[in-house]
């Protein structure tokens, strides 16, 4: 099943009941600069790129912020959030692969309607239809490497249903449990608002607390 689109939809309405000014867990973004991030990365191919390039981070970050000043006012912050409702251009690449449109948008779409559900004091997870679980998970696995990198420590992934992936080797690990959904957002650095728990040695247990961890 195709998971894109359902999740492309949650996160517009989960933007929309939040409102312009709501906090996210994007650091220094309220979910107006969250609603402009998600649509320029879509229809702006050159702040896109920005966007992956860290030396190009501050042009990426003025394009958010001009465009996020747009949407201060209830109806501004509407519709850039139905802007980005509507899905990709007509000339993008994304709009004729679904497979290229999953590895693109997949996580990318779970992880920020996180980002806006958790950045307040009381929040409980989704539950999540299973193959739902299995698609984030194997999204997960093929870039756990990369998100870890700069983890000096051996990282294991367990599910809570016990399917283990070795995300990354080294004399010492430290093992990860959780479901796909929370190992997802701890790969991506938020770390504190991940239902993960970890087994290794309690050293090594706060190395990976103090860790850089996602990209």
């Amino acid at each position: 099943m195709q998971y894109v689109e359902p999740s492309r939809e949650v996160l517009a309405e989960t933007l929309l009941a939040a409102g312009p000014h709501s906090p996210t867990l994007c650091d220094g973004w309220q979910t107006k600069e969250l609603a402009a991030h998600l649509y320029l990365r879509e229809h702006r191919p050159a702040v896109s790129l920005a966007m992956v390039i860290k030396p190009l981070a501050a042009v990426s970050e003025k394009s958010v912020r001009k465009l996020s000043a747009t949407a201060d006012s209830a109806a501004g912050y509407r519709k850039l959030v139905e802007d980005f409702r509507a899905g990709h251009p007509f000339y993008s690449p994304l709009k004729r692969s679904k497979s290229l449109d999953a590895s693109a948008n997949l996580i990318e779409y779970f992880v920020h309607t996180e980002d806006v559900r958790r950045a307040r004091s009381r929040w409980a997870p989704r539950a999540l239809d299973e193959d739902y679980s299995n698609a984030l998970w194997d999204d997960l696995i093929k870039r756990a490497a990369i998100l870890y990198r700069g983890v000096d420590l051996g990282i294991v992934l367990v599910r809570a249903d016990g399917v283990r992936h070795v995300a990354k080797r080294a004399p010492v690990s430290v093992a990860i449990k959780g479901d796909p959904g929370e190992l997802l957002m701890h790969a991506h650095g938020r770390t504190r608002h991940a239902l993960v728990t970890f087994e290794g040695q309690p050293d090594a247990v706060a190395l990976l607390d103090s860790a850089e961890v996602g990209l």
